[in-house]
């Protein structure tokens, strides 16, 4: 994407009725203003609701968010310039339950507040395969500790990925500290059992990955 069009869409962003942007500083040296009140100061509703980390172009916030019009949900990426696309979806088709948040995920318990989170998304992160990348794996103890702080007791975590590497690591380190693994499928596109919004949902680069035959994978796993 060229820096022009990389601009306009940050100057449309700020524009978007459904795209949040708070600073760094924000976040970091005060209480952020929202955090607890999504629901009464953002959506004015009490309805459960579901991020989608790493959102990308945003596909599978503006899809489930379709598909479930009684569940609030955002969509949290450091590019705006990729969940542009996303937003300005959901402004067109009037979904009002689909909200894009850019900032960096290691600040995401700066945003939201204790048990004020139903469901998380990680829809295929960068698996940081490298050991010196370990500290920015999205499934990582600190992450998981993170995500901890703002989920509800009975909080559900999703990982789609099309890294078995991801995977695999995942799955050893929810066994080895004891949480709770409620699916887990290495090809769900090949094995029945899958959840239909974990099949029926495509992201834009999924639909390359099963165009190179890559397996898509997915565990759904319980951390409170």
């Amino acid at each position: 994407m060229g820096s022009k069009n990389k601009l306009k869409r940050f100057k449309e962003n700020e524009t978007f009725p459904n795209v949040i942007q708070p600073s760094r500083d924000e976040l970091v040296t005060s209480e952020y203003h929202l955090k607890g009140k999504w629901n009464s100061e953002v959506f004015k509703n009490n309805h459960p609701i579901i991020l989608e980390l790493g959102c990308g172009k945003g596909e599978y916030t503006v899809e489930l968010a379709k598909r479930y019009p009684n569940k609030n949900f955002i969509g949290i990426d450091i590019k705006g310039a990729r969940f542009w696309r996303g937003a300005k979806t959901a402004i067109e088709e009037e979904i009002p339950n689909a909200f894009f948040l850019r900032t960096q995920i290691e600040l995401v318990d700066k945003v939201f507040a204790e048990n004020e989170v139903d469901e998380i998304w990680i829809t295929f992160p960068d698996p940081q395969i490298k050991y010196k990348r370990t500290k920015h794996r999205m499934t990582n103890l600190e992450f998981l500790e993170r995500y901890k702080k703002i989920l509800k007791p009975d909080g559900i975590m999703h990982l789609k990925t099309d890294s078995e590497f991801m995977h695999g690591y995942t799955l050893g380190l929810l066994h080895g500290t004891g949480y709770e693994v409620l699916y887990a499928n290495h090809n769900i596109y090949k094995l029945e059992g899958s959840p239909a919004e974990v099949t029926e949902i495509q992201t834009f680069y999924e639909s390359q990955y099963l165009e190179e035959n890559k397996p898509i994978t997915y565990i759904r796993f319980k951390i409170n």
